[in-house]
């Protein structure tokens, strides 16, 4: 994985690449011309992230109709990706960051209390990334109830 950039809004992204499900490699540059929704999650198969991608899935068709892609991001290996991916019957593709270099462009990576302990972990935050590799804007700390609704709501008032 490469690229070495932090983020903001209206901020254009060095390029970078990642592993991705179906045997595929994200590049940014690969999706120049195409706006796209990056979100980050903190691990596959647990409640939060399992129903924050069941909403990106449900709404897919929404985001595509409005010419948006979307891709989860967590730590999980391909392995774990591909299980999830198929278990949840997602339509897009899912990134592998086990080494943080993506988290670490967003700034995701946050210390969090879980179970009365601090963890260090991935801040569920969303970005939409528009055809140039600029962030057009982000959500930070994440609360899955009616985010996705959120994102699909401010693709379609600035369409």
């Amino acid at each position: 994985m490469t690229g070495n950039n932090t983020t903001g809004s209206g901020k254009k992204l060095a390029d970078f690449s990642a592993e991705m499900t179906s045997e595929k490699t994200f590049t940014l540059s690969g999706y120049r011309g195409t706006s796209f929704v990056l979100y980050f999650y903190p691990k596959d198969n647990t409640p939060g992230c399992t129903t924050e991608s069941i909403a990106f899935r449900d709404l897919y068709q929404e985001f595509k109709t409005a010419g948006i892609d979307i891709f989860g991001l967590s730590r999980d290996s391909i392995r774990s990706h591909e299980n999830f991916k198929a278990k949840l019957d997602l339509p897009f593709e899912l990134i592998s960051d086990p080494d943080e270099t993506v988290c670490a462009l967003f700034d995701v990576i946050k210390m969090k209390n879980m179970y009365g302990k601090q963890v260090r972990g991935i801040e569920r935050s969303t970005f939409l990334i528009d055809g140039n590799g600029k962030i057009v804007k982000e959500w930070r700390a994440v609360k899955v109830n009616g985010h996705v609704n959120d994102v699909l709501e401010f693709v379609n008032a600035s369409n």
